[in-house]
């Protein structure tokens, strides 16, 4: 076995004192994951949700090359280029009706810190004081200061606490419970001073893949609406087929006025994220005074590589049957959850579309759970790639995963349970 000088490199979300990286990977194909002693590892999680398709899809691998021989950066201040405006074109087209304007950034977390601005700005440039931002309990939406400050306050972002601003919860629509997070927010909008509500549409990630019905985000936006407030739909990680849908906001039959994309766009290929916003949000920027200018930007805003890889990945889309492979990867996983339902060692089995997830009964829950790192050194002793947020076993692998590779993975979930778990008394 190979063995490796000691690496410079902090990785993130990671206690180096428990959970050293030892492993180098030095090729992708398909659902897996080649490491350097030549095994094939699967990627259970699609590398933390990005990779839909597959890994190196040749069409979104080709459109890269392809774009490499004509571009690198470009300021996007001042210009312009096909692959950008390809894609705003395809992006409004595919989208909620109702979405006009596109701006590009590199990552979820700042396609999430662009609606918040665009929000606030649309009733600053209006003349309307309004400033609370509303937020769904156990939320997360990135690890950039406004995204902390929108996420759970907790061990995430304890440290940084003096950085961060306040913004107003609603409770998590527990089932049973939903009226109760519907009242909440008409209670909040109700003094006409809520800017906007963002929220993860159907299910909360990084919070423990906590899921709720459409219905509950159909009123929300209808309450939204009642009180002259904002929807943000951060569908950074729901888009793109991981719920069922293209976006998960077409099951709730709502267009949110911001609309955060990111993850998927490229297949997963290339960082890139887009913030797309309604027509008004746009025009109460629009004026000759320079002071409404929307004042964001990165250096690498609208990478034309970048863009290239997301036309290309829409192409995907469009030629290949990627909504039926998502239809089969839901089917597969509603079968193979089926025996887990009735299965005491754990609680609350779920699925929302291609996302499986089941929490392990252990006596100590939560993201801390020193469970958390035992499961995930157990699977990747049998070459899978899964990240257990604490006591929570998640699967959101990409399309192309076969039958074969999800009994794998099922069958070390069983096997787990059994060296983990407990029955429930």
């Amino acid at each position: 076995m190979r063995s490796h000088p000691p690496s410079p490199i902090w990785h993130p979300f990671t206690q180096h004192a428990l959970d050293p990286v030892t492993t180098r990977i030095v090729r992708t194909e398909g659902a897996y994951l080649i490491d350097e002693h030549d095994h094939s590892v699967l990627d259970a999680i699609s590398s933390w949700w990005v990779i839909t398709h597959c890994h190196r899809h040749p069409i979104i691998m080709e459109a890269i090359r392809t774009a490499a021989e004509t571009f690198d950066q470009i300021i996007f201040a001042e210009y312009t280029h096909e692959p950008a405006e390809e894609l705003a074109r395809e992006l409004i087209r595919l989208a909620p009706p109702g979405l006009k304007h596109v701006f590009y950034s590199d990552s979820g977390a700042t396609s999430v810190e662009v609606a918040l601005k665009m929000a606030l700005g649309f009733f600053h440039n209006a003349g309307d004081p309004r400033s609370r931002i509303v937020v769904m309990e156990h939320g997360y939406h990135g690890d950039t200061i406004g995204t902390m400050s929108a996420g759970e306050r907790g061990v995430f972002n304890a440290a940084y606490s003096p950085l961060l601003f306040n913004v107003e919860t609603i409770p998590f629509p527990t089932p049973g419970r939903e009226q109760e997070t519907l009242d909440a927010f008409e209670r909040l909008c109700y003094g006409q001073e809520v800017v906007a509500l963002l929220v993860e549409p159907l299910i909360l990630g990084a919070g423990g893949m906590k899921m709720y019905p459409p219905y509950v985000l159909t009123e929300l936006k209808r309450i939204a609406e009642c009180y002259g407030s904002l929807l943000i739909a951060d569908e950074v990680m729901t888009g793109w087929g991981r719920t069922g849908t293209l976006f998960a906001c077409e099951q709730a039959g709502i267009t949110p006025d911001i609309l955060c994309v990111s993850k998927g766009i490229t297949g997963g290929a290339l960082p890139l994220a887009a913030t797309l916003c309604s027509a008004e949000i746009f025009d109460a920027h629009l004026s000759s005074d320079r002071r409404r200018t929307f004042f964001h930007s990165s250096s690498y805003t609208a990478n034309p590589i970048a863009c290239a890889a997301a036309v290309a990945n829409l192409i995907v889309w469009q030629n290949e049957p990627v909504l039926k492979r998502i239809e089969a990867l839901e089917k597969m996983h509603r079968e193979r959850l089926e025996p887990f339902r009735t299965d005491p060692r754990f609680i609350n089995v779920r699925q929302s579309g291609t996302i499986a997830a089941l929490d392990l009964d252990v006596s100590t829950s939560g993201y801390l759970s020193d469970v958390g790192l035992q499961l995930r050194a157990f699977f990747r002793h049998r070459d899978l790639l899964l990240r257990p947020l604490g006591n929570v076993i998640y699967l959101m692998t990409p399309y192309c995963v076969t039958p074969e590779d999800l009994d794998r993975a099922y069958a070390a979930i069983d096997e787990a349970a059994e060296v983990f778990g407990r029955a429930r008394k």
